[in-house]
């Protein structure tokens, strides 16, 4: 049997991607029924989330697709800051982020809340996350 990373996409049969790298890491991408479509081109929620919890400020976040005249959906971010961090902006976010993703992948939009939802197991809400991403674009 071939390993996942060359099956085809690059999926196993868990239902989520991944890459090897040349030197033998296995990059885990997220699952594909979370994954965002934008402009043609898909993004993965747990890739974008990873690179927002390495801003300092940052403490948990969740990644939500929120429809989009333009390109069907955009990525957005719903961020909790750790205790005493000072907000940071949609753009300092932006900029942190391009250091670490493509820019097609890079949040078009921020949500600051006190608390990111998750199952007391500490799996990710992410319908929450879409109606709160949603709520606010709206105001």
């Amino acid at each position: 049997m071939a390993p996942p990373s060359s099956q085809a996409g690059g999926r196993g049969g868990a239902g989520g991607s991944g890459a090897v790298g040349a030197d033998g890491v296995v990059t885990v991408l997220g699952r594909g029924s979370q994954c965002i479509n934008t402009g043609g081109e898909k993004v993965y929620p747990e890739e974008v989330e990873q690179a927002l919890k390495a801003h300092p400020d940052v403490h948990d976040a969740l990644v939500a697709g929120v429809p989009d005249a333009r390109w069907g959906n955009h990525v957005a971010a719903v961020v909790q800051l750790r205790a005493g961090a000072p907000r940071p902006s949609p753009a300092d976010i932006q900029r942190h982020c391009r250091t670490r993703l493509a820019g097609y992948k890079v949040p078009r939009q921020l949500v600051v809340t006190d608390a990111v939802r998750r199952s007391p197991s500490g799996k990710a809400d992410y319908r929450w996350a879409r109606e709160v991403a949603v709520a606010a674009e709206r105001s």
